[in-house]
């Protein structure tokens, strides 16, 4: 028989009459993830996912860690609605583990209210059995080292591992957005979080040969591998912006280059996200962060938007963000020393607090539809898995 694992999930349950769809994409999601096992067969019951898969079981579990929607995942022993069988399945699944010298409590769940005996008498036969067969371990009801579950549904089931997936919603079923995808260490983390609320990005990354090296553009790539790890899969846009930033040197606009590149940028994003279907654009930006990122400047971008801008960092301090990038494992990707346009185009004295008025002077010297479709016209699309 495959190896059973009971997923569990948290906000998806409070959908109320929208549960099911968001129900039907998450098992949609978790059958993606485990696409590369043998006899891949999950049931739903109210409140739980039941998943068999064959294969390693660190190599299933790892893989729907990065499913969003779950909120935990147990490896499971099932067995029938009988107290023989849910006491051999208990034992089974504690000497799984390093129990000599351990204590542990029996913890159960009676939803299927036919079965005769009550969640406490189970507990007590099922602790009674463990201590009866097994020498090194006892009982603490408090502050045991180990918790041994009993879940009595349509069968029984029993485990003694909660491991934490993503939580959030799952991935397609809040719509799309285009995300501007630096090799910094925000954009990265903005994408997750933007993911993690069941909305697919496809990366737009400004590329400036030869003022940003091609080892900039292989950065991006594996920051898409990572944030791909949790779709199964995205699309990198890669526009090369060199003759943008060029002409948009030229005119005495140093002061205000990088707001009138963060226009730029926000003018050729939303055009891609028009033709990949998507409803809004995504940054990592955070409020005073950098020089761009005042509410003036940050004001400024907005204008050009035709699309809602959504910023999931907006209120991060950067060791915040230092600390998630940590935890989805795109930091150390993001501090390799390659930089991007955004990083090497910063002028030495950059308006923080700029006028909207100063921006639109500066642009008039500029063919902005021009500039755009310049912008448009290399675009190269990688498929990053």
């Amino acid at each position: 028989m495959s190896n059973l694992y009971l997923v569990s999930f948290g906000e998806i349950a409070l959908k109320g009459e929208n549960r099911p769809f968001f129900e039907r994409i998450l098992i949609q999601r978790i059958k993606q993830a485990l696409s590369n096992f043998e006899n891949v067969s999950i049931r739903k019951t109210h409140g739980r996912i039941y998943c068999f898969a064959d294969g390693p079981k660190e190599e299933v579990i790892g893989r729907l860690k990065k499913v969003f929607g779950i909120v935990s995942i147990s490896p499971a022993y099932p067995c029938e609605l009988d107290m023989d069988s849910i006491k051999a399945a208990a034992l089974s699944a504690i000497k799984e583990m390093d129990y000599n010298g351990k204590t542990f409590k029996v913890e159960t769940r009676r939803p299927n209210k036919s079965f005769p005996l009550k969640s406490p008498d189970v507990s007590r036969e099922v602790g009674a059995h463990i201590l009866k067969n097994l020498k090194g371990i006892k009982v603490d009801v408090h502050h045991p080292d180990i918790e041994v579950n009993v879940e009595i549904r349509e069968k029984g089931f029993v485990y003694y591992e909660r491991m934490p997936g993503p939580g959030g919603l799952p991935l397609g079923c809040n719509g799309k957005a285009v995300l501007l995808l630096s090799g910094g260490i925000d954009s990265p983390v903005a994408g997750y979080m933007i993911m993690k609320r069941g909305v697919e990005i496809e990366p737009v990354y400004f590329h400036s040969f030869p003022f940003t090296s091609d080892r900039a553009k292989e950065k991006v790539i594996d920051l898409c591998r990572v944030l791909a790890a949790y779709s199964g899969g995205m699309r990198l846009h890669v526009v090369n912006f060199t003759d943008v930033l060029k002409q948009l040197g030229t005119k005495g606009t140093d002061e205000l280059l990088t707001i009138l590149m963060r226009r730029m940028m926000v003018r050729i994003s939303q055009e891609i996200a028009a033709r990949v279907g998507a409803k809004a654009l995504v940054t990592g930006e955070s409020i005073g962060q950098v020089a761009s990122q005042t509410m003036e400047a940050l004001n400024a971008t907005n204008e050009v938007a035709k699309i809602p801008i959504f910023r999931p960092v907006i209120g991060f301090d950067k060791v915040e963000i230092m600390d998630m990038a940590k935890k989805i494992g795109t930091y150390d990707i993001s501090i390799e020393p390659y930089a991007d346009c955004c990083t090497v185009f910063v002028p030495e004295h950059p308006l923080t607090r700029p006028e909207i008025d100063a921006v639109h002077e500066a642009e008039e010297k500029f063919d902005i539809e021009e500039l755009t479709k310049t912008g448009l016209e290399d675009v190269e699309v990688i498929e990053v898995v």
